[in-house]
């Protein structure tokens, strides 16, 4: 007997669909060095998964005397201007969310970069990839909180319990596990340990509508 399909299934975008990481350490060295400093890039791992205002808050500290909007506002617009011509997407991410939108399972963008980001992520995928985006200016507080999954449950209708959450890193992770999700791990710049209440895929590479069937199939209601 076929497994049943989750409810909907949630997916990060930095690092889990996208390989936007690096993308995102040139913006910031850039930033930081403009105003007269140097940004070691052990720092960007203190930055990945969390809120764009956090990562303000920490250029800040490092020198970048603009107000927190600006700063997402300059990072945002330098990712963008890098990924124009070339979208580097995370192995079988893409292949995952069309083989399912091809099932008609219901997805969503939980993400803490900004809108404007994530909708052009969105539409650079070449088919209708998801119903509903949340990104990081449309939730009071950002993931490791629980509420950018808990939103998206909501706009999509359904129990967060019964829906696979896709991320990358600890802080999104720990913001599926609150919500309550089947949180999988995918990991990429970030170490990921298997005790915390979620599942770890080396890869999204190879993996079917069935995998993630499984993964509803195996939850104890």
């Amino acid at each position: 007997m076929t497994a049943p399909a989750p409810a909907a299934v949630l997916w990060d975008m930095d690092g889990t669909l996208v390989d936007t990481e690096p993308n995102w350490l040139v913006a910031q060295s850039a930033l930081v060095r403009e105003w007269g400093g140097e940004w070691d890039p052990a720092n960007s791992q203190l930055l990945i998964g969390q809120g764009l205002h956090h990562s303000a808050r920490i250029l800040r500290a490092h020198g970048v005397e603009l107000p927190e909007d600006e700063i997402i506002e300059r990072l945002t617009t330098s990712v963008l201007e890098q990924i124009e011509h070339e979208l580097p997407w995370r192995p079988g991410a893409r292949e995952l969310l069309l083989a399912l939108r091809e099932e008609h399972v219901p997805t969503a963008l939980v993400t803490m970069s900004i809108g404007r980001m994530a909708r052009r992520i969105a539409s650079a995928t070449g088919f209708d990839a998801f119903d509903v985006i949340v990104a990081g200016d449309e939730v009071e507080h950002a993931k490791p909180h629980p509420e950018p999954y808990l939103r998206a449950a909501e706009l999509l209708d359904v129990d967060p319990a019964e829906c696979v959450a896709f991320e990358d890193s600890a802080p999104g992770l720990a913001s599926a596990v609150a919500a309550g999700t089947i949180a999988v791990g995918i990991p990429h710049l970030m170490p990921l340990t298997d005790d915390a209440g979620y599942e770890i895929w080396p890869t999204l590479a190879g993996r079917t509508v069935e995998d993630v069937r499984a993964l509803t199939a195996r939850r104890v209601p």
